[in-house]
C-alpha cells in the first residue's frame, strides 16, 4: 500500500503504447527528484515472495535485475533469496548496518481497483510492504515503484494466488528494464559488476 504525502507521483498502464519508454522517463523524473549525490549506495530493494503469483512481482524483478549484473545499483530480493514479511526487517537493518547512508529504491506487488490493474506506480518517498493483506510491516523506500497486479478489498490471498502470470512477467519486464537502463543513463555504467546476496 502507498503513503500519502509524496511529491513527485507518476503512473504507466503496461498496456499503453510504448510503456516502457514512458516508465524509464517517469523513473528517470521521480529519481532526479529523490536522489542527491551525498547519498551512498543505491539499494533496489524488491519484496515479495516466490510462493505466491501475485505477490512475486518484487522478486522477479530482482531476479531480472541481479542478471543484469549493474555496478550501479546493488539488488535486495531475488526468487533465490526473497525478502518478505519474514525477513523484511532484518533485511533493512542489514542494509542499513552494511552501508552509510544508501538510496533504497523499493519495489513490491499492490492490489487496486479493477480498472487500475496492470498500472506500474513510480513515487518519492516510501511504501507499506503487506498493507493490502492486513500485514503491519516497516515502511520502506526513498522512492517505490509499485505494480497493481489484481484488485483488493476481497479474500486479499485467495486473490494473490490466482493472479495471472502472464500479467506480473510483463509488469516485471517493464520494471526491471526501466529501472537498469534508467540508472545506467543517469550514472553511467562502469564496467564491474555487484550483487548483494
Amino acid at each position: 500500500m502507498l503513503l500519502p504525502s509524496r511529491t513527485y507521483y507518476g503512473t504507466v498502464d503496461i498496456n499503453s503504447n510504448l510503456p516502457l519508454s514512458l516508465f524509464s522517463e517517469k523513473f528517470t523524473d521521480c529519481f532526479n527528484v529523490c536522489y542527491t549525490h551525498d547519498r551512498g549506495s543505491i539499494i533496489v530493494l524488491c519484496i515479495g515472495t516466490d510462493r505466491s503469483t501475485g505477490d512475486c512481482l518484487g522478486p522477479l524483478v530482482g531476479y531480472k535485475l541481479s542478471a543484469m549484473n549493474s555496478s550501479r545499483y546493488l539488488v535486495y530480493g531475488t526468487l533465490d533469496r526473497p525478502v518478505h514479511a519474514k525477513n523484511l526487517k532484518e533485511t533493512l537493518e542489514k542494509i542499513r548496518s552494511r552501508y552509510s547512508n544508501p538510496f533504497i529504491i523499493a519495489v513490491d506487488a499492490s492490489l487496486g481497483s479493477m480498472e487500475r490493474i496492470g498500472h506500474i506506480t513510480i513515487g518519492e518517498g516510501p511504501l507499506r510492504p503487506g498493507a493490502g493483506v492486513k500485514k503491519n510491516l516497516p515502511c520502506v523506500g526513498d522512492m517505490h515503484v509499485s505494480g497493481i497486479v489484481n484488485f483488493g478489498g476481497f479474500m486479499e490471498y485467495l486473490i494473490l494466488q490466482n493472479t495471472r502470470l502472464s500479467l506480473v512477467m510483463k509488469m516485471a519486464n517493464i520494471i526491471s528494464t526501466g529501472i537498469h537502463y534508467s540508472l545506467q543513463r543517469i550514472m553511467g555504467d562502469p564496467p564491474s559488476a555487484r550483487f548483494a546476496p
